[in-house]
């Protein structure tokens, strides 16, 4: 099965509508998924050492309401930053990422394929046939290879295609900094939403600290920095450079693998190798003077805060973000559900060297 067959297949508009629609149900799994194994598999995060059973209890019970507070916010902030909100039938605010309906777009590609077929353009019998078996479904792996190799290839016919199966979108260098900013809100939206979650859990099951109020700015601002914006904003720098040599004709023009690499390459050097650092500095210099804490010379940069595996982990959205720059969207419904998980870890103040980790 050819590459190009099987990104067209992933990247139709009746699949991708498809992923959106099962967006918020992904969200609730994953949000009640961390709940169940930040409860009870770490029943003392944020809540200290066992000391009989009845503070046993009552802090597993605390933990749990905190949990879900925290885990709350993060998820629905997210779900809001990608779907929008309304209230009483007025939207309040729109959505960052478009979500079309399954019905609509498969109504479209019907309206299309009827069009397309009452034109009489081709009397290949296999093709109609794909046509008409398609009409109300994605298109399969076989089906797409059918259109590729059968249509005719004519400006039409072509132009069919588009609609129906469109191509990366080839963004300019305006389009490129428009996407690294909708991109960085959708990620800055559950960062807040966790940290203030976060807070507000502390408020209400009376357990707030400076301490644990300053550890929850500090990983929001670690969160955002190093595992989104940075890289988001080194993915679209270095995509931009890209674009311009290629301009100069100082090198080939970028395909959409080759954009891929630029992406990737931009996104190593500014979020995943600086990122962390450039959070730390801020959290030291800004934030815990903030907060009352003097900054000390004598404190390394990841005297707190050091990348662990998790944060790795967490660069898949950089997947994402180097998909929709080189072009594709089909990645981008699941956005909310990796942004979500630095919105958590925001909201309970992660630090390497907390004493309840």
């Amino acid at each position: 099965m050819k590459l190009q067959t099987i990104a067209k297949y992933i990247d139709q508009p009746a699949v991708i509508s498809k992923l959106h629609s099962l967006m918020p149900a992904a969200l609730t799994l994953t949000g009640a998924g961390v709940w169940g194994y930040e409860t009870f598999h770490h029943p003392h995060r944020h809540t200290g050492s066992r000391r009989s059973n009845t503070n046993h209890h009552h802090s597993k019970t605390q933990n749990a309401l905190k949990n879900a507070i925290t885990i709350a916010s993060a998820a629905g902030s997210a779900y809001i930053g990608a779907k929008g909100l309304k209230i009483g039938g007025k939207r309040i605010f729109k959505g960052l990422i478009d979500s079309p309906n399954p019905k609509e777009v498969l109504k479209k590609q019907s309206n299309t394929i009827d069009k397309f077929l009452s034109a009489k353009l081709t009397d290949d019998k296999t093709l109609i046939k794909t046509l008409e078996n398609f009409k109300d479904r994605p298109f399969t792996l076989k089906a797409i290879e059918t259109l590729t190799q059968r249509l005719p290839k004519d400006k039409t016919s072509k132009q069919f295609l588009s609609e129906i199966l469109p191509e990366p979108e080839n963004l300019n260098s305006k389009e490129i900094f428009q996407e690294i900013k909708r991109l960085s809100l959708i990620g800055l939206i559950p960062v807040i939403g966790g940290v203030a979650g976060g807070i507000g859990a502390d408020i209400m099951t009376g357990t707030q600290s400076r301490k644990k109020t300053a550890n929850k700015v500090k990983e929001g601002v670690y969160q955002y920095l190093a595992n989104i914006f940075l890289c988001n904003a080194g993915a679209g720098a270095a995509l931009f450079a890209g674009e311009q040599l290629a301009k100069a004709k100082l090198i080939n023009p970028l395909t959409p693998l080759k954009k891929l690499g630029v992406i990737f390459g931009g996104i190593t050097a500014a979020g995943i190798i600086g990122g962390s650092i450039i959070a730390n500095y801020i959290s030291k210099k800004c934030v815990d003077p903030l907060f009352g804490k003097k900054y000390s010379k004598n404190e390394g940069i990841y005297s707190e805060r050091k990348p662990e595996p998790l944060d790795i982990a967490l660069h898949a959205d950089d997947i994402a973000t180097a998909g929709i720059l080189s072009g594709f969207k089909w990645i981008e419904p699941a956005l909310p559900v990796m942004y979500f998980i630095s919105g958590y870890r925001a909201g309970i103040g992660y630090r390497n060297n907390s004493k309840d980790k």
